[in-house]
Formats: structure tokens, sequence, C-alpha cells
């Protein structure tokens, strides 16, 4: 059984007990919420697709913590002239604990 949900601007792929990094939510360490944007969800016998969202599948999930990302480097030089600029920048995560995933019929 897993299912695809969308966090922000990312889709994941989950099923319960799994743990990601996704960006940052605004839930503090060591509460639950509920995810209910789930695109398409499956028991391993039928699939059911969203028209956008399903409305009788609700997956819920802990956070764990707020971590860093990897560090992303962007710079930019223009020959044969002093121009030069170098920017870095780290997004911010937070790990998500999937708990459950409840379907309705």
């Amino acid at each position: 059984m897993y299912a695809v949900v969308q966090l922000g601007s990312s889709q994941y792929k989950i099923s319960e007990g799994d743990t990601i990094q996704a960006d940052l939510v605004d839930h503090d360490a060591g509460k639950s919420f509920t995810l209910d944007k789930v695109l398409l969800f499956t028991d391993g016998k039928e699939v059911q697709i969203g028209q956008p969202y399903l409305k009788n599948v609700k997956v819920t999930a802990k956070v764990v913590g707020t971590t860093l990302g990897e560090k992303l480097i962007a710079h930019k030089s223009r020959s044969r002239t002093a121009n030069y600029w170098k920017k870095g920048h780290r997004r911010q995560l937070s790990t998500l604990n999937i708990t459950k995933i409840t379907a309705k019929e």
C-alpha cells in the first residue's frame, strides 16, 4: 500500500513507516498533522487517481525535526573584466515520519 502526496511544490511516493525529507512545514517537532493533497492511492489490488486530489484518503505524518539541505553554490563571471559573483544557499527541510494512511470507501 502506498500513496503519492503533494507537499509544497513537490510530490512524494510514501507508505506507512517511511521517513522523508520535505520542504519546511509550519508544524513543531513532535506534532502530528494531516496531509490531504493525495494524488494517487493503491492498496495492491485497486488504484485510485485523484482529479486533482482524492477526498477519501488522508495521510497522517509526524514532524521529527528540521535540518538544512545540501549547500548549493551559484556563480557567474565575465571574461576580461573584474565582474564576478558567488552566492551559496541551503534549503530548510523538515523530516517527516509517515504514521498512517487511511482510506474511507
